[in-house]
Order: structure tokens, then sequence, then C-alpha cells
């Protein structure tokens, strides 16, 4: 039963992060517990064969990990000049968070500041940086597939081009951490990040104007979620009819 309640609640918190910008699904995985058994399987029966098959009874269930699934999610057309959206599933964006370390995330709904930097929905810095000049006329910002990214100054009708947008994948993204706030940070398990140029060596095109949604699938997490809730009611009942048994065992002498 807490097994279930575990999936119920990796469920719920799908649910709730279904129109999450780049939000990534949670999958448990389950494991067996250990197994008590009563006859080996191979035990000699008579001088001239063996058991074949045993009898063995498990001792029940419980979580052995969660995993993000680094699906792509679906495109949305938002025509906003700072929306970026990958193409495919291969790249994140680097982010400095405000105590000076990195973080990388999908969500691609970039903002400007009052010092004109490009950041994110919490006020943390874009890596590599960039500032649009103060001339710079944000309706001609334009961002190219590759990370190119150019604007026309002041009276400039040729557009300047003022920074480069990078990417960076993972040997095993499924490592990372999800440190709330779209956020993942590396760690021993993901490996080191390797910075590459979108549409580049496996790379992700840069999509301006569009932003990735969450890759849950409602109807499948609702159809997961009747599950784990039948589940949970058969191993409720499955108590009860023991302890029944149980009680009229006991009751026999009586």
């Amino acid at each position: 039963m807490i097994a279930q309640q575990f999936q119920i609640d990796t469920i719920s918190n799908n649910l709730s992060n279904v129109n999450t910008y780049g939000y990534k699904k949670n999958r448990v995985d389950f494991e067996d517990l250990i197994y008590q058994h009563k006859v080996m399987a191979g035990t000699p029966a008579t001088a001239v064969s063996e058991i074949p098959t045993g009898v063995s009874v498990g001792h029940g269930v419980r979580p052995s990990a969660t995993q993000k699934i680094f699906e792509m999610g679906s495109l949305q057309s938002t025509g906003h000049k700072l929306d970026i959206a990958v193409s495919n599933s291969v790249g994140f964006f680097k982010i400095q968070t405000p105590d000076g370390s990195f973080a990388y995330q999908r969500d691609g709904a970039f903002k400007i500041d009052s010092n004109r930097q490009v950041v994110t929905s919490n006020g943390y810095l874009l890596e590599p940086p960039l500032v649009l000049p103060r001339d710079g006329i944000l309706e001609t910002l334009a961002i190219s597939e590759n990370g190119q990214v150019s604007i026309n100054i002041g009276d400039e009708t040729r557009p300047t081009v003022i920074g480069q947008v990078e990417l960076y994948r993972f040997l095993n993204p499924a490592g990372l951490k999800a440190v709330g706030k779209n956020l993942f940070r590396e760690t021993a398990a993901s490996g080191a990040e390797i910075p590459g140029t979108p549409g580049l060596g496996g790379f992700g095109s840069l999509l301006q104007g569009f932003l990735e949604m969450s890759n849950v699938n409602l109807a499948e997490e609702m159809v997961n979620m009747i599950v784990a809730q039948r589940a949970y009611e058969s191993n409720s009942k499955a108590i009860t009819t023991s302890d029944s048994m149980l009680a009229t065992a006991i009751q026999l002498k009586r």
C-alpha cells in the first residue's frame, strides 16, 4: 500500500505540472522484495528425479528508482521574441543561480530585467550572459537556429550580432538532480556538461517564438492513477481478508 501511495504521489506531481514549460515527467520503477523459499527448485524428489519449480513466497514491493523521462514535449507558438524552444530532446540552457553555481533547464521562457540582461522568470542569468544594448530595438531581436543573437541598434538598418546562445547536454540526463524552479543540477551520475552549438553535433536547433510544453500525457497519467488506486484498494482488501482468515483459525478451538 505504501508503494502504491508513492505511485499516486508521483502521478499527482506529473498532473500538477501539465502546463509547466519544459517539465519532464517522473516514472517510478518498482522491485519485488526478498523471497522465502520453502522448497528449493532442484531438490531431489526420488532417486531419479527432482522438484522442477520449488515453493517460494514473496514479501511485497518497494520503489527502486524514480526517473525523469526526457522525451520532447509539444511546441507552442507564442510569438514572443525571447521565448526559445529546442527542436529536439538534446540540449539544456545553462543558468547561473544566485549563489554563483550553475543549473540547467529546458524552459526557454526568458525575459529582460532592468539592466537589459536576459534572465529566467526567477531573475537567474542565462549563461553565457546575454545583454541587450541600451539603444537596441527589441522588436528587431533575432535568434537564429544556431543560437546567434542579433538586433538593430539605433538607426542602423543592418542587425548587429550581440551574443550567442549555447546548449549543453549530459551523457546520462536521467542522472540530473531536479531542484525545482524548472532547474536541474549536475551530479556524478549525470556526468559533466558537454557544451555545444545549437543545430550541430546532435544538439537541437533553436526556435525563436516557441516554448516547449510539459511532456506529461494526461490520458496516460489518468490510466496509471486508476491502476494505482485499484492496486491500493486490492492490497487493503488482502490485509482485511488475511486478518479475517486468521481470526477464523483462532476461533476453531472455541
